[in-house]
């Protein structure tokens, strides 16, 4: 099922359908409303002329490519458009389309706090009961908190399942890029149909991957075709650590009280550089990745002018060079083809790896 037959079978439903920019945000909130969220990473197969108009060189492709596609009417048949604040290019990504370019739909924002401390949980609190107020006023919907928690209940279900995959990926036979496919299913799938296509996985075991295990890092896999290079070139991803992937796996809430219980879910999220994790909260999260999955090397694959993503590789690397694990920096804009000199590093690096490995 892709994203137009999601949405399409929203509009069926009589269901609101948002786009949604990265990285995260509270999906059980919106689909208590009758919302479909959609999220959008990019999308990479956009020109990036329109939004250049209006954006700086110096931003990301995901949010040249983001609003280029909005612009290019790509958005036309959604109903609402959420921006998270999760860095400087989202927080002014939201600034610009609210105050410059006003689409004709709604644009919400939504503010994540840096760090897990108890001021960052009662200003989250504090944020979905805004975002609340603002969906009830466009829908003239008002979820009881016990419509909000079975919303809850589902999300955490999905959250759960997608940990079981990664748990299992030694054991289930698919290539990287069908892998990936999957888990990024959650972008737009409800929680239910997500739930079945994992499960369907889960249930079959097609023998043992093979090849030079690899972790990816970074925001986004984009061009897909990187995955591929890396399965062709002798390797296989058995994890990743991803703001579109892994690091957005929440952990079950506790609270009964549906606000807390979704803050406490988005806090809870591995620590990610643009959230502002300490070093060594990132280090030990990448620690346990490679502990887990026994991966001989990792690939950090950074969208050229991610400047968190930058702030934290000096220190990561040096650790990583400590520990005599191999890596490799490549920096590309999302849009396709995989440059040549990119194809080239990758496959470098995984031949290398199978020799010392070997």
């Amino acid at each position: 099922m892709t994203r137009r037959d999601v949405i399409e079978r929203a509009r069926e439903e009589g269901r609101l359908v948002a786009a949604v920019f990265p990285i995260r945000y509270p999906r059980e909130l919106l689909r208590a409303f009758g919302i479909e969220p959609i999220e959008v990473w990019g999308p990479p197969r956009v020109r990036g002329s329109e939004g250049a108009s209006h954006l700086q060189p110096y931003i990301c492709s995901v949010i040249h490519n983001g609003l280029s596609f909005l612009l290019e009417g790509g958005l036309d048949d959604v109903d609402l458009i959420l921006v998270p604040h999760c860095c400087d290019s989202l927080q002014g990504l939201g600034s610009l389309l609210k105050d410059f370019v006003n689409p004709r739909q709604e644009v919400l924002t939504f503010y994540i706090p840096r760090g897990d401390y108890k001021a960052s949980k009662d200003f989250l609190v504090k944020e979905l009961v805004i975002l609340y107020e603002r969906l009830r006023s466009i829908t003239g919907k008002e979820p009881s908190a016990q419509e909000i928690m079975s919303s809850i209940i589902e999300e955490e279900m999905a959250d759960r399942l997608s940990l079981e995959l990664y748990r299992n990926r030694k054991r289930i036979g698919l290539s990287s890029r069908e892998f990936v496919e999957i888990l990024r299913k959650r972008e737009y799938l409800p929680p239910k149909l997500f739930a079945e296509e994992v499960e369907k996985r889960l249930d079959v075991a097609s023998g043992d991957v093979k090849g030079v295990e690899v972790i990816i890092s970074g925001i986004l896999p984009e061009p897909m075709d990187l995955l591929d290079e890396i399965d062709d070139a002798g390797g296989v991803v058995v994890s990743d650590d991803m703001s579109c992937l892994r690091r957005r796996l929440l952990k079950p809430g506790k609270s009964e009280d549906p606000f807390e219980r979704i803050a406490e879910r988005l806090l809870s999220a591995p620590y990610d550089p643009v959230l502002g994790c300490f070093f060594a909260e990132r280090i030990s999260f990448l620690e346990r990745l490679i502990e887990e999955t026994g991966a001989k090397g990792v690939v950090f694959y950074n969208v050229k002018f991610c400047e968190g993503e930058d702030f934290y590789y000096p220190e990561v690397s040096r650790w990583l060079k400590s520990r005599g694990i191999d890596f490799v920096k490549i920096e590309a804009d999302i849009t396709p083809p995989l440059p040549k000199q990119v194809s080239q590093r990758l496959r470098a690096f995984i031949e290398i790896l199978g020799e010392r490995c070997g």
